[in-house]
């Protein structure tokens, strides 16, 4: 099958996505390393359809989780 380069283009570019949690808009670059793969902490794809959570959201539940486990 033979891409044309606009279509590799635009399979290259980032995807934007609104946190499902706060709305706020990201980008992830399906095609490379996404930002979330630098995490320590990860959740599963969302199976809903919904989109990922932002840097921010993803942090917070990471700190929310990690205070929980320690009581």
């Amino acid at each position: 099958m033979d891409l044309s380069s606009s279509d590799r283009s635009e399979q290259a570019s980032p995807r934007r996505f609104a946190c499902a949690a706060c709305g706020s808009e990201f980008s992830c670059s399906l095609t490379g390393s996404c930002w979330c793969f630098d995490e320590s902490f990860h959740l599963p794809m969302p199976a809903d359809g919904s989109d990922c959570l932002c840097p921010a959201c993803l942090r917070k539940l990471a700190e929310q989780q990690a205070g929980a486990s320690r009581t």
